[in-house]
């Protein structure tokens, strides 16, 4: 039961019959007159389970677009029914706009959309459907709250897409425009042509030379279908929030730059997600136009886990995808204490293996608290901010002498910087 504000214009309205009678009396008859009204039209309101409702929904869209979401009311009985409707969902879904005035005539249906703006990646739902239908004077209304499912997947809004092109031109002078003039492992002969001053000596076809009585070399090309393996971290060190977003937002952020800039070269991507379990993951198809689609229909609903990760399994999922040579981009936290108990002791058998990169998201609070001397609260934290990163450089030292190339950069700075260090290791033919 609901009462509107003509149930208080309606009891206002005794003032004046208590102003000309004033007595005990009066106001009970009053007071029961309004009961009577009340009761008389709560009881003529239509029932809100008469109703039928039924949803329909973006069933996907990117992190910061618009959405909406479409309910049908039916009003199968004969009497019209008016009131008012409030469609709720999670707060990040981010529903807008004042509840809808429903005003369905006997027999007919209306649609009723609410606008939605996600501020979270991942699946946002609905949360209930409250019907307010009021009574033939407006006084009363029955009220009632349904469970109508509906979820909107938020993808991953890919920032670093506006890097792309710019590597796409890269990746052609690399591959096929201007052929590698260096020979290195996993390339493939393109052609001969002169020596030129500058040429590898190593290059230089002997045969060919004596053929035609002139120094000739060999020109390589990088080899296409070569592997590429992400592993994202998803653990607790992945839910640290770092300029408003989760460190894992920006680690996805720089997987889907490289995935796209591989795929197009031809290669082939894979991704496992995970911390003690696999929490998604990406196999290779021939359909390489569909896999940025996939990579973030995978990620959009992963959420970090506050456990360790488990490096031991994850180094054995990548193990047990390919015994070929591979590029592995472990997307994780350039945490001491985490990679010293947990990454460490795993890494000789991938870098035996395996080309393996890590790509850390760095925090830029760390620099700025490390420059802000202006007082000694400011200077105890600037000295707190030099250890870690301190530590961080020390961990980062570590990784390297064991034959791990360790990128650190800030959110927007990571992507490209991982990116450009793909396109060198293709330009060296190393990948």
């Amino acid at each position: 039961m609901a009462l509107t504000w003509r149930a208080a214009a309606l009891v206002l309205l005794g003032l004046f019959p208590v102003a000309q009678w004033p007595s005990m009396t009066t106001v009970r008859w009053w007071v029961l007159g309004c009961l009577l009204v009340f009761l008389a039209d709560l009881l003529l309101a239509p029932k809100p389970s008469s109703l039928s409702l039924d949803r329909s929904a973006d069933t996907q869209v990117r992190l910061g677009e618009p959405a909406s979401t479409t309910l049908r009311v039916g009003n199968p009985g004969r009497r019209r029914v008016r009131g008012r409707m409030r469609d709720a969902w999670v707060p990040s879904a981010g529903a807008r706009g004042d509840p809808h005035t429903v005003d369905i005539p006997g027999g007919e249906r209306r649609r009723f959309t609410t606008d939605l703006l996600p501020t979270r990646r991942g699946d946002r739902r609905t949360d209930a459907v409250t019907l307010r239908l009021t009574g033939p004077l407006g006084i009363a209304a029955r009220q009632q709250s349904f469970r109508v499912p509906g979820s909107v997947r938020v993808l991953p809004p890919f920032h670093s897409r506006k890097h792309l092109p710019s590597r796409l031109a890269q990746l052609r002078q690399i591959d096929g425009r201007s052929a590698v003039r260096t020979r290195g492992q996993g390339t493939e002969f393109d052609s001969l042509r002169d020596y030129v001053e500058g040429d590898d000596v190593r290059s230089i076809d002997w045969r060919a030379t004596a053929r035609r009585q002139h120094v000739v070399v060999r020109t390589w090309q990088p080899e296409r279908d070569r592997r590429v393996i992400l592993v994202l971290d998803t653990s607790r060190t992945s839910a640290a929030r770092i300029e408003d977003q989760p460190r894992l937002d920006a680690a996805m952020d720089s997987a889907l730059l490289l995935a796209a800039l591989a795929s197009r070269a031809g290669d082939r991507i894979d991704l496992i997600a995970g911390d003690r379990q696999i929490r998604g993951r990406v196999t290779p198809n021939t359909d390489r136009t569909a896999l940025l689609h996939q990579l973030v229909t995978v990620m959009a609903p992963i959420e970090p886990v506050l456990v360790e990760a488990d490096w031991t399994m994850l180094a054995g999922r990548v193990t047990a995808l390919t015994r070929r040579r591979a590029l592995v981009v472990l997307l994780t936290a350039l945490e001491p204490a985490a990679v010293e108990e947990g990454l460490l002791p795993v890494l000789p058998a991938l870098t035996a293996h395996h080309r393996v990169v890590l790509a850390s998201v760095a925090d830029p609070e760390l620099g700025r608290m490390r420059e802000d001397l202006s007082d000694l609260e400011h200077v105890y934290d600037a000295a707190a901010a030099e250890r870690t990163i301190s530590l961080r450089r020390r961990t980062g030292d570590a990784l390297e002498r064991m034959g791990v190339h360790v990128l650190e950069a800030d959110p927007e700075a990571l992507p490209p910087m991982l990116a450009d260090h793909y396109l060198a290791l293709k330009a060296q033919g190393l990948l």
